[in-house]
This record gives C-alpha cells, sequence and structure tokens, in this order.
C-alpha cells in the first residue's frame, strides 16, 4: 500500500500523499495461478529462488520500518512559528488553494467523523498528508516541518498534468505483479512452445520497480521544494541539516518500497511460471 482512500460523506475520495511508509511486501498476489511443478529440477531451482526472494522482502519490510522510524525519531530543524512562516510562503509564492493544518488530539475534534479517521496517525505523530480533492495538507503539531513536504506535493498537483501523473501512478503500481502474471501467462500461452525465457520473465524485478519510479521520483521533488523553500525564507539563521536528513529518510522508505515492489514481481512471475 503506497497511499489509501478514505470516503467522507460518501462522496468525496481523498488520496493522501504519504510523508514516509511503513509497509509490508507481499510477495504474491492473491490472484496468482499455481501450477503443479512438471521438473523437478526447475521445481527445485524456483523454490531456492523464491525462498531468497522472499528473504529479501522480509529485510525490505525491517529496513522501512527502521527508516520510518529514524524519520520520526528526527529533531525538528527550527521553530514552529518559523515553519508555520514558510508553509504561508509557499501557499502564497506558488498560489495554492490548499487549506494547512496541524493536528493534535484536540483539534482533530473539528473535522468529520469520516475524515478523523485518516488524522488520527497524524494526530499521534505518524503520519502527514495532501489531500489533492480536498485541498488540505496537514502534519502533526509534534512535527511541523513535515507539512512543507505536503505542500511539495500540492506545488506538483498544480504544476502539470505531467506531474500530475506521477502523484496518479501509486494507485496502479501496486498492481504490477498481477499485471506482468497475466502478461507473462498470454505470451506463453500463445507460444507454448517456446521453453526460453521471455522479457517478463527476464525483466520482471525491473519493470515491477519502474512501476513504482514515479512515485519515487514525485515524493523527492516534494521534499526538494520543502526544503528549498525553508532555505529561500529562512536563509542562514536556521540549520537546514535536520530536515534533509529527516526527508532523506522519508525518502529512502519510498525507494525501498520499489525494490520491494520489485522483488514482489520477480517472485510472482517465477512462481506462477511453474
Amino acid at each position: 500500500m503506497f497511499c489509501f482512500n478514505l470516503i467522507v460523506n460518501s462522496s468525496i475520495s481523498i488520496q493522501p500523499y504519504k510523508n514516509y511508509y511503513n509497509g509490508s511486501f507481499t510477495s504474491r498476489p492473491s490472484n496468482v495461478r499455481y501450477y503443479e511443478p512438471q521438473n523437478s529440477d526447475n521445481t527445485t531451482k524456483t523454490i531456492i529462488a523464491a525462498g531468497l526472494l522472499q528473504g529479501i522482502a522480509l529485510f525490505l519490510n525491517k529496513a522501512s520500518h527502521w527508516c520510518g522510524n529514524k524519520l520520526m525519531q528526527g529533531k525538528e530543524f527550527t521553530t514552529a512559528d518559523n515553519i508555520k512562516q514558510v508553509a504561508e510562503n509557499m501557499v502564497k509564492t506558488n498560489k495554492l488553494n490548499v487549506s494547512v493544518d496541524f493536528i493534535d488530539h484536540k483539534n482533530i475534534k473539528e473535522y468529520s467523523q469520516g475524515l478523523q479517521n485518516a488524522l488520527l496517525p497524524v494526530a499521534r505523530g505518524e503520519n502527514a498528508f495532501y489531500a489533492h480533492d480536498l485541498k488540505l495538507a496537514v502534519a502533526p503539531k509534534s512535527k511541523p516541518s513535515l507539512i512543507l513536504h505536503e505542500l511539495g506535493h500540492a506545488i506538483n498537483a498544480n504544476k502539470g498534468k505531467f506531474l500530475r501523473f506521477l502523484q496518479k501512478s501509486r494507485i496502479w503500481a501496486v498492481s504490477a505483479p498481477t499485471a506482468l502474471v497475466m502478461l507473462n501467462d498470454s505470451i506463453n500461452n500463445a507460444t507454448p512452445q517456446n521453453r526460453k525465457k521471455n522479457f517478463i520473465e527476464r525483466n520482471a524485478g525491473l519493470l515491477g520497480f519502474a512501476a513504482f519510479l514515479p512515485t519515487i521520483i514525485e515524493e523527492g521533488l516534494a521534499s526538494i521544494r520543502g526544503a528549498k523553500a525553508a532555505k529561500n525564507i529562512l536563509g542562514k539563521t536556521v540549520n537546514l541539516k535536520p530536515l534533509k536528513r529527516n526527508y532523506f529518510f522519508a525518502w529512502m522508505t519510498y525507494l525501498i518500497s520499489g525494490i520491494g515492489l520489485g522483488v514482489a514481481a520477480k517472485q510472482a512471475v517465477l512462481t506462477n511460471k511453474q
């Protein structure tokens, strides 16, 4: 999962862009078909390869959680008032039609009941997001600097169709393993006499990673925009290293997620081939 959807008042779809992702990597989609192996040697190789991939997936999951924890443990680079000043300037300079709020367990009650469910992790200091449909950017009151990254998403969303496409790509990227398995089945059914590995079987891992690459790029660009705005407004009066450190760990969780998706795609195609 790289974003989540929430229906508020049965009419508004929220697709927040998280500042980090602590998730697990599923090694094979639930709707992938598995066949009885025909060759014991191939079966052994497949089992060994699948086991290695599963081990890599577990390692990546732990690495993602570690990066997410390092992010949340990071210190703020300046005062909340300075961050609000930068946020206000980002909204004004880029003519953003977006509301900015810093959430805690008190002001979360000002939102609708449906939206409160999405805001609970923010109130706990565990998340931040920009919801394009609601024109809303929120960050924890306990970690306000995350709002600059979220406003970076808002700027991206208003900079043209290409950057908007990068944002939306995460919606279908998670389906890459299943799509590759289905496409590979179609190729093999069309050429049953061909026993050599086809393009998908050779490059499933790279194709899975490529499906998530637009998200990795867009997340990095959002952080760059946030850090650049802080530098332009606050100048040399603050040390930006803590902010850049936090954003680096946030970006790393997305890079790890992309690698994890590549591993899942490779294992799905590998296992389904048997």
